[in-house]
């Protein structure tokens, strides 16, 4: 017992910004139906937990491009006036965006389109490229004029250079030269593209509705359509659709598939299947093992809203324990409220999170979180939680300690402002406030995916923010001054 139970802990208000990793975007296209442009809104819709920064459509009749790019949510710039009066045509392209490469302004909202040489092209992008400021002073040393500070836009740039005379060698030849982690859709007036960086990073799936093919950051984003799943793009897949054919290239050496392993732990929906796994079954699995790894004397497991509810409740069936939704999120309350004055914000802040005092007041309690970040929120929520009655509280977390920062689109902080970087088990432990602190080891993580354990010679998953064993060069953050992905590497071999 850390002898924190019971005291006079102060009033305490939530952001819930401040401490979550936001995800880098999402994607969508649909080549076919005559109401393209209306099917991508409610793909987006679907997407719409993957980026809330910003969204945009672009649609091609066949013989023009039609396009919207708007700050802010889908609901609240695609609705009322019809959609496909706006961006008529039988194919269409759209984007979800949290700001991950170029600042949030609307110029590097996506998709991102330019007329070149062979006809009108838009792109849209998940991802981060780790060499786009070294390709970027190469082109503009060439000549080349940007429009925007997104990375994504180097993909226009590289297109337009090629020499090549078909489209799909012109794409070929510009992501053979690109590095680090995308999903992206591209459109022409006669064609949809698909392309997956060569590891897998990150996720993008191929579905069909009454035979058009529909291209998604996830499955959820095809249920929200109507459209059949079909198949995952594989790694280092390009994929060319016109007129329902859909035609396969794989032009890139082989290299081994290394799926991001957060799309698990807190980014894809728990609906969504990815490379074949339920989202939630494999968090459940995840608080299956964090019980077995990390027990604890308690009355009652509570979930932290809403990304730790599969874990939790893995946690309470593997501990034989009550489960019960001890924190209450208000889910009608936006992004509005974070406001300059602070009297303000914390009011809206208020609206966000409460403790429900009925579960807690008395009981030894069990919060369970997918990840711990920075901290402040984790403090924050502890002491909502003791503010609320509970006698003990004790912390777990369904994921390994994030210890190095993330370079292929995941808004992760540098490794200097993570928690688990800068201190110890036992200093995280007073930090937070909690009567024990517990994570789900790299191991678990990997047995909850379907593995025996992490195979460190030849791992399946991206999961450097846990190991420093990044997956591809870093060349614009050497350049910085970071340490090589090796130094890394060995860095976590120590931590």
């Amino acid at each position: 017992m850390s002898g924190l139970a019971g005291k006079n802990w102060p009033s305490v208000l939530i952001d819930p910004y401040e401490d979550k990793l936001r995800e880098e975007c999402g994607v969508f296209g649909v080549f076919g139906p005559d109401d393209a442009a209306a099917l991508t809104v409610l793909g987006l819709h679907g997407l719409q937990h993957r980026g809330q920064e910003a969204c945009g459509i672009a649609a091609s009749d066949g013989a023009h491009f039609h396009s919207e790019r708007h700050m802010g949510l889908v609901s609240d710039n695609f609705g009322g006036v019809d959609v496909s009066a706006r961006l008529p045509g039988k194919a269409a392209i759209g984007h979800v965006r949290y700001s991950t490469q170029g600042a949030p302004v609307l110029r590097n909202v996506q998709p991102l389109y330019a007329d070149l040489k062979t006809g009108g092209l838009a792109v849209a992008h998940n991802g981060n490229f780790t060499n786009a400021l070294h390709l970027r002073e190469a082109l503009v040393g060439d000549g080349a004029i940007f429009q925007s500070t997104s990375d994504t836009e180097v993909v226009l740039q590289l297109v337009a250079r090629s020499r090549r005379t078909r489209l799909v060698h012109r794409f070929i030849d510009a992501l053979k030269q690109i590095e680090g982690a995308y999903a992206l859709v591209a459109l022409t007036n006669k064609k949809l593209i698909g392309a997956r960086d060569p590891h897998g990073i990150r996720p993008l799936v191929m579905g069909r509705l009454d035979g058009a093919p529909v291209l998604a950051s996830e499955t959820c984003a095809l249920d929200m359509v109507g459209a059949r799943f079909e198949r995952n793009i594989a790694p280092g897949e390009i994929v060319v659709i016109s007129d329902g054919k859909v035609e396969s290239h794989h032009p890139f050496a082989p290299v081994q598939p290394r799926p991001c392993i957060f799309e698990f732990v807190y980014f894809s929906r728990p609906d969504s299947i990815v490379d074949g796994k339920s989202v939630y079954e494999v968090r459940k699995r995840m608080g299956l093992r964090l019980a077995e790894e990390c027990p604890a004397d308690v009355d009652v497991v509570v979930p932290v809203p809403d990304s730790g509810v599969p874990a939790a409740i893995g946690f309470a069936q593997g501990a034989g324990l009550p489960f019960e939704l001890g924190i209450i999120r208000n889910h009608y309350v936006g992004r509005t409220f974070i406001q300059p004055s602070q009297s303000i914000r914390d009011m809206g802040v208020r609206l966000k999170h409460a403790a429900n005092r009925a579960v807690l007041a008395g009981k030894r309690v069990l919060l369970v979180d997918d990840s711990i970040v920075r901290g402040t929120t984790s403090r924050k929520i502890v002491r909502l939680v003791r503010e609320a009655g509970a006698r003990e509280v004790h912390l777990r977390s369904a994921s390994p300690p994030i210890r190095f920062a993330d370079f292929y689109g995941i808004d992760m902080p540098d490794t200097g402002r993570l928690l688990a970087a800068r201190h110890s088990h036992e200093e995280m432990t007073r930090m937070l406030e909690v009567d024990s602190l517990g994570f789900l080891s790299i191991d678990g993580l990997y047995w909850a995916m379907g593995a025996e354990r992490r195979d460190a010679r030849a791992p399946a998953y991206s999961d450097h923010y846990f190991t420093g064993d990044y997956p591809t060069g870093l060349r614009d953050q050497a350049r910085r001054g970071m340490k090589t992905p090796r130094q890394l590497s060995l860095l976590s071999e120590v931590a």
